[in-house]
């Protein structure tokens, strides 16, 4: 890979994470998908394998998501249940 395609790549990646965590998220996708774009022009094949598979990654993110809420919903119904006695339980177990 050439180094100006580099310095593009990881410049507006890099700008574009700045940008979204700077709260500016319009600004912030555009400049990190035109780096996202560049490096596709350069791998191909690797993202059409990321593309093919995104549905599996996609189902497991919903996965873990789920089970995620599902532990914050038990943390929370047994914090208003019995309050600090508990949280001092789950933190000993």
């Amino acid at each position: 890979m050439q180094g100006w395609k580099r310095a593009v790549i990881f410049g507006s990646l890099g700008a574009g994470a700045l940008l979204l965590l700077g709260g500016r998220k319009a600004p912030g996708m555009i400049v990190a998908a035109a780096g996202l774009a560049v490096l596709a022009s350069e791998h191909p094949e690797a993202f059409e394998t990321i593309w093919q598979d995104a549905p599996v990654y996609i189902d497991r993110g919903v996965r873990i998501f789920s089970a995620l809420s599902a532990i914050g919903e038990r943390v929370a119904e047994e914090a208003a249940r019995s309050g600090g006695r508990a949280w001092r339980e789950m933190v000993t177990e």
